[in-house]
């Protein structure tokens, strides 16, 4: 019996020690959309912006969001106000920036992925909350010509 307890408490205390070694989930600091890309309008950076400079029509057009922080995996997604689905990708920060994670670092936040068609034009918008506290929303908007 004794023998047992010894052996829970020390699995116990080294689940414990693992977990307070662990670096804390950062909250949901930003949202960025970084680029759209298509066949009409190439690759158009709009970083900031509000709307694109470049008419992005057809049926593959995608747009790339870099969330900061851990927001929720199921982030609140539209265009003209149809939901839109993507892929997501782990970001860590190494000397050179925020790259890929390729199963190696601490995830810093997450680069999104978003594939849909575009005829006339729209506003493209993108919600997600924090996981973590403050458990703030936040969300960003581009208006693709």
């Amino acid at each position: 019996m004794t023998r047992t307890i010894k052996s829970v408490l020390a699995c116990l205390s080294l689940f414990l020690s693992a977990g307070l070694n662990a670096a804390p989930a950062l909250p949901l600091s930003a949202l960025e959309v970084l680029q759209v890309v298509s066949k009409t309008g190439a690759t158009e950076e709009v970083r900031g912006n509000e709307k694109t400079r470049r008419a992005h029509h057809g049926d593959t057009i995608k747009v790339h969001v870099l969330e900061r922080g851990y927001g929720s995996n199921q982030p609140w997604v539209t265009f003209n106000g149809h939901e839109v689905d993507g892929t997501r990708t782990p970001v860590c920060n190494r000397g050179e920036g925020l790259v890929t994670c390729n199963g190696a670092g601490t995830t810093v936040g997450y680069l999104y992925t978003f594939t849909f068609r575009n005829t006339d034009g729209g506003w493209f918008e993108f919600t997600n909350t924090s996981l973590v506290p403050p458990h703030n929303r936040l969300s960003a908007r581009l208006y693709i010509k």
